[in-house]
């Protein structure tokens, strides 16, 4: 099938509300070598994409300023140099932008196959939270089997997806969640634990359950004044991971229990990581991850889905935080 020279995609006309995301032609990109063109069938909606929109995440050099990072499609062209794919090829990706688009060109090494029995709207649902998870929990927090895990944020698509990995390879898993509801939705993915902090100081609550020992790896999205609690929950040894800011960058650290106990932080930011990292990430989720998904033991958990040109109503969704793992775009 010929390729059309243009498409419809969704644009950040200014930084602003839900509102300034509009639907906008563009020219169908082309595939440079060593990457491959997606026809765009579902695209995953995340908390970096209002960051985004709002002005607060742009996107790194040379990244298409169109906003979302995950896709999933056909292989609709192949650039020079890339092997093992063909045209037609079903697929997800993680990209570094351009996924509210009916076309992406995405680095072939960062692209996975649909796993075998998914639909496109939940292959879309993979690519960002599983490598945000599996660099952020697995590579930098060394978590490991028998080990204590804490997720905040456990209903949100990276917490669905922390909670099911770390049970997977073998930790207990323990979370903070802002309602019933989502606590119910958290124990059901295999978290022995969720703690609703509205009604409950998290901290006792983790050194309760774990008989004042406390975790070995927190994955945190929130900082700010969780920060201090954090390490009040971290046992000897532990490490904690930032990956999001949500109640801000600056807090008070007591250095002298970071020492006594051993502690380590650390933190990432995906999206600018150079295509190396980014494919080595993916390497190792086809390797370890790809096949649990294949034999049904974990799933993306999807909330919502919108079409493309709604995708204004998606990220009002998203930004009441009421929903439950993944919002996704059908193309």
């Amino acid at each position: 099938m010929p390729l059309p020279t243009q498409m419809t995609a969704i644009e950040i006309t200014e930084a602003g509300g839900p509102d300034v995301l509009r639907p906008t032609e563009r020219r169908v990109p082309a595939p440079a070598a060593g990457e491959v063109l997606i026809r765009v069938a579902a695209a995953g909606v995340n908390r970096p994409d209002v960051a985004q929109r709002n002005g607060s995440y742009p996107p790194p050099p040379g990244a298409s300023d169109l906003p979302g990072l995950e896709v999933a499609g056909h292989l609709a062209a192949i650039g020079s140099d890339v092997e093992g794919w063909h045209e037609g090829d079903a697929v997800c990706a993680l990209v570094s932008g351009g996924g509210y688009a009916e076309f992406v060109a995405v680095p072939a090494t960062q692209v996975l196959p649909v796993p075998k029995g998914f639909d496109m709207v939940q292959a879309a649902a993979l690519p960002e939270t599983f490598f945000t998870v599996w660099t952020n929990v697995f590579d930098r927090g060394r978590l490991a089997s028998g080990e204590a895990f804490l997720v905040h944020g456990g209903s949100s698509g990276v917490g669905t997806t922390a909670i099911q990995l770390a049970r997977a390879f073998g930790a207990r898993v323990f979370t903070t969640v802002g309602s019933a509801e989502k606590a119910e939705a958290c124990r059901s993915l295999g978290a022995e634990l969720a703690v609703n902090y509205h009604d409950e100081d998290f901290v006792e609550a983790i050194r309760a359950a774990t008989d004042g020992q406390g975790v070995d790896v927190i994955l945190d999205m929130v900082g700010g004044d969780y920060l201090p609690r954090n390490i009040r929950c971290l046992r000897p040894d532990g490490r904690l991971v930032q990956i999001a800011l949500m109640r801000g960058a600056k807090a008070e650290l007591d250095l002298a229990r970071v020492m006594t106990r051993r502690l380590s932080i650390t933190g990432s930011t995906l999206r600018p990581q150079s295509t190396g990292v980014k494919a080595a990430i993916a390497a190792a989720l086809r390797d370890k991850v790809w096949p649990l998904l294949a034999a049904g033991e974990i799933a993306p958990v999807i909330h919502a889905r919108f079409a493309l040109a709604d995708a204004a109503r998606a990220h009002e969704l998203m930004e009441t935080s009421g929903h439950i793992g993944k919002i996704v775009l059908t193309v």
